[in-house]
């Protein structure tokens, strides 16, 4: 090993002298996805929180151009392009409008939860002096001898009218309104023109641009939502320019010229027909884009190997010296179940509560503590275990935390075991507090409340992403007892005849993915589910979805394993008789495919899964290294 140059400024350690290197930022570029089909959208990974800003294109369906006699031009769909958008690091849902067929187009929807933006769908074109439709931008308006329709209304902030139809001969009707301009008055019928997004998205070409079609408006990549032509009588056969952005040319002559249809996924409107028996002419389906800002993700400091004893001091006293047993990881979302609640066994006991759930957003960062010897740390992993079922006349126990992070710290994720269901009359028959909450036994319960759920109350991220409910009530006079809380729903009381259910579980796949049962286990998605109580007759309530244990019958009916379900109560027992355990814990956690991730036990893995993400499962407890 070489020393270092200067022995007196190392302390006089002997070894090879790496640089501290300080924390920094790395760039992200920034992103844009298209949408032609509806679908998730989920932002990109980074710093702590995950929120994103951006922009967001919203266009809807086009309406169809009109048919008959002097049709109208249909209308471009909705068009709304918004800067400065806070984007949700939840997956956020895309709805994709459809063009109209002798009818309206249909709406695009960009679901996110800080401002949720829907653009209407375009409104149809209309024949012989008729109307067009209301919509985003609307219908063109039917010709006719003597008679003549005015434009449909476009929708504020979205787009323009539709133009009107003429009543003399040559009768002509008007063209659909477009995004930027209002449809053409006959007899010159041009659809509207649509708007360009060139200053946001980027100059052409670009591969989610959409050239128009040969017979639609003037091609001009970058721009969305032009109105269809209108049709009508021409002493000589042409046609009537659609919009630019995707408008349909509309037909026109003695002969019945062709309308054409809005060129796909522009929004555009559908070019009218002149005349009967010819088909309507398609609006065209719609289009959303987001484009997230580049933005930077913090890189922790370092200092690995031998360092100079006067880099510490320097980067000490600067407080920019990286932190022992502390480590920070990205993830594209955490999902962590406690270990249910357990039941007693006696003629009308509650239902074991579920384990309290945690889903993280789908972009989510955060610094855990961790166990080993400096720069070797690793994050220990706990899964809770279920609640044990009990004996006859006997108290069933509460499920156990689920933990990342070293517990005996504050840099932690904790999910909450279940509460027990309450059984032996006495102080246990409300039963107990939990992640989710244990079911009131029916049993001397004067029809008390089922036991309160306490993971929505844990302090920091732990609650603010937590789930969990309240047990249900149970009922003395009937001896019918409440079911367990789950995660998605608090259990129901006991109705009289049977057990109340426990509460449903919680569906995680909007975050996780659909990862499938290799990764979720038999409940495929659904997590946490409550017991179902007893009354003291055969009936017992039904075990919530996620994993939970049905209630009744003379056998135990447990949780699921690794679902962090409560237990099923049992009913018309002896001497010998256990009522339903709690099922364990399970976290499961997604990262980006380029983090190296190693997990232990060999009972947990680590496996690739969709959207270029690689997910851990932990079914029992170990340890998480990442880097």
């Amino acid at each position: 090993m070489a020393s270092p140059t200067n022995s007196s400024q190392n302390g006089g350690v002997i070894g090879v002298n790496n640089a501290f290197t300080p924390a920094s930022c790395n760039p992200v570029a920034q992103k844009i996805t298209s949408f032609t089909a509806s679908g998730d959208f989920n932002v990109q990974c980074g710093p702590l929180g995950g929120t994103r800003s951006g922009a967001v294109l919203v266009v809807a369906g086009g309406g169809s151009g009109g048919v008959g006699c002097r049709g109208g031009g249909g209308g471009a769909g909705g068009f709304q392009l918004l800067t400065s958008q806070t984007l949700s690091p939840s997956t956020i849902a895309v709805t994709v409008g459809g063009g109209g067929s002798s009818a309206n187009g249909t709406n695009s929807v960009f679901a996110n939860p800080s401002n949720p933006i829907t653009s209407t769908g375009g409104g149809k074109g209309n024949g012989w002096g008729t109307p067009g439709a209301a919509g985003g931008s609307g219908g063109g308006g039917g010709g006719g001898v003597g008679v003549k329709g005015c434009g449909g209304a476009g929708t504020a902030c979205q787009g323009n009218p539709g133009g009107a139809g003429v009543p003399g001969f040559p009768a002509i009707a008007g063209g659909g309104g477009g995004a930027s301009a209002a449809g053409g008055n006959a007899p010159g019928s041009c659809g509207g023109a649509g708007s360009p997004v060139t200053s946001v998205f980027g100059a052409a070409p670009q591969p989610f641009y959409i050239a128009n079609g040969p017979a639609n408006g003037v091609s001009v990549c970058g721009t969305f939502a032009g109105g269809g032509g209108g049709g009508g009588c021409n002493p000589s056969p042409g046609v009537s320019p659609g919009g630019t952005g995707g408008g349909g040319n509309g037909g026109r002559g003695n002969s019945g010229g062709p309308g054409n249809p809005g060129t796909t996924n522009t929004g555009g409107g559908g070019g009218a027909q002149y005349n009967s028996p010819a088909p309507t002419t398609q609006g065209a389906s719609g289009i959303v884009l987001v484009k997230e800002d580049a933005f930077t993700v913090p890189v922790a400091a370092s200092a690995p190997g031998v360092w100079s004893m006067q880099s510490v001091y320097s980067n000490v006293r600067a407080g920019t010296w990286t932190k022992p047993n502390l480590i920070t990881i990205n993830t594209k979302g955490i999902f962590m179940a406690a270990g249910g609640g357990g039941t007693g066994a006696h003629p009308s006991g509650g239902g074991g509560g579920a384990g309290g759930l945690i889903l993280t957003p789908n972009c989510f960062s955060k610094t855990f503590a961790t166990t080993g010897p400096y720069f070797a740390e690793t994050i220990p992993i706990t899964v809770g275990g279920g609640g044990a079922g009990a004996g006859w006349l006997s108290e069933g126990g509460s499920g156990t935390d689920s933990v990342i992070g070293d517990s005996t710290k504050s840099d932690i994720l904790i999910a909450k075991g279940g509460g027990f269901g309450g059984s032996v009359p006495g102080d246990s028959v409300a039963g107990g507090t939990g992640g989710s909450g244990g079911g009131r036994g029916g049993e001397n319960s004067s029809c008390g409340a089922g036991a309160a759920a306490t993971q929505t109350g844990q302090s920091g991220d732990s609650g603010t992403y937590g789930f969990g409910n309240a047990g249900g009530a149970g009922s003395q006079p009937a001896r019918s007892a409440g079911g367990g809380g789950g995660a998605g729903a608090a259990g129901s009381p006991g109705p009289g005849g049977a057990g109340g259910a426990g509460g449903a579980g919680k569906d995680v796949t909007p975050v996780m993915g659909s990862l499938g049962t290799p990764f979720f286990g038999p409940t495929n998605g659904t997590f946490s589910g409550g017991g179902g109580g007893a009354d003291c007759g055969a009936s017992g309530g039904a075990g919530g979805s996620g994993g939970g244990g049905a209630g009744g019958g003379g056998s135990a009916n447990p949780g699921t394993v690794n679902s962090g379900s409560g237990g099923g109560a049992i009913t018309l027992a002896g001497p010998g008789a256990n009522s339903g355990a709690g099922g364990s814990g399970r976290i499961i956690i997604n990262f980006p495919d380029t983090a190296t991730v190693t997990v232990t036990p060999g009972a947990n893995s680590v496996n690739p899964s969709p959207g270029s993400t690689k997910t851990a499962v932990f079914t029992v407890s170990g340890t998480l290294s990442v880097s």
